[in-house]
């Protein structure tokens, strides 16, 4: 599907559903068409050497539709291609397809049509609700993971404390989940998703019951794990500014039934916060973009 090119400028760039004409922006980059490297040259030119292939994508949805039973379609031809190591926002109004889409990239439920590429070593998903085991200690949470992927018992207080470590949640190593806050709770059953080594990780709305403060710690916490491990994440938010700080790549999906409407790719993701006027200037365009679909529906 296409993706617009990144701006020399750093801003964001939208590009609208496949099949759509591609919008100009102010500020992109021309690029001229590269020489074919033909063999070797007779008038003292070195060929220019081809392009190395794109590497293939860590999620590939192919034509997906969803359907429940006799019921309405949820989703309908929906195509995504998520490149290795990309921080992909899936966003858009509640009872668009946005779970259903990340269920379905889980293999928790089957599309009704298309098909879904993953890596074979699967996906973590890390869900709205912290689901700790109420008995266990954060590191035994964060080992009980560690347990189920075949860890040896010898190697799992460890690497349980160093996931920990890696959330800043090392000194509450052993308290039990009724002792740490929200947010805390949040960073525990991100460090367990992050035990479970796949190379994907699948969030579904983590931080939308925290309050704004905590929220925001923990999108930086968040994107530094990500700089560090290279996952590919794929976050469903419904809230436009979470989506314009985090993401790579923000996909906005419209609702009944659930589709691509349009696709924005930020060409620089370093430096951004929740405030930041890149972050506002994005969530605008988005919003009006998001309203019209809104908008469409209820009419």
């Amino acid at each position: 599907m296409s993706t617009a090119p990144a701006s020399a400028s750093g801003a964001a760039q939208a590009a609208p559903a496949a099949g759509a004409p591609a919008r100009e922006h102010a500020g992109a980059t021309a690029h001229a068409t590269p020489r074919s490297p033909l063999g070797p040259s007779f008038d003292s030119v070195t060929p220019v050497p081809a392009a190395a292939p794109a590497p293939a994508p860590a999620v590939r949805i192919d034509g997906v539709s969803k359907r429940f039973g006799t019921g309405p379609v949820v989703l309908e031809d929906v195509s995504l291609d998520i490149a290795p190591g990309e921080f992909v926002c899936l966003l858009g109004a509640s009872g668009c397809g946005k779970s259903t889409l990340l269920n379905l990239i889980a293999d928790l439920d089957k599309p009704t049509a298309g098909r879904i590429e993953t890596p074979a070593e699967g996906a973590a998903v890390m869900f709205q609700e912290s689901a700790l085991m109420p008995w266990l200690t954060a590191r035994r949470n964060v080992e009980l993971a560690l347990r189920l992927r075949g860890v040896p018992r010898g190697e799992r207080r460890e690497k349980a404390l160093t996931l920990l470590d890696a959330v800043n949640l090392a000194d509450a190593a052993e308290k039990r989940p009724h002792e740490l806050s929200g947010g805390m709770r949040q960073r525990v059953a991100l460090a367990r998703a992050l035990a479970q080594d796949r190379p994907v990780l699948l969030m579904d709305e983590p931080f939308a019951a925290l309050d704004a403060i905590t929220r925001d710690l923990l999108h930086e916490e968040l994107e530094r794990v990500w700089r560090a491990t290279g996952r590919t994440i794929v976050f469903v938010t419904h809230n436009v500014r979470e989506a314009a700080r985090l993401g790579q790549r923000v996909v906005l999906m419209g609702s009944r039934p659930g589709r691509i409407v349009q696709e924005w790719t930020i060409a620089k993701t370093t430096g951004r916060r929740i405030e930041s006027p890149e972050v506002a200037a994005l969530s605008v365009e988005i919003t009006d973009q998001l309203r019209k679909e809104i908008r469409r529906n209820a009419a």
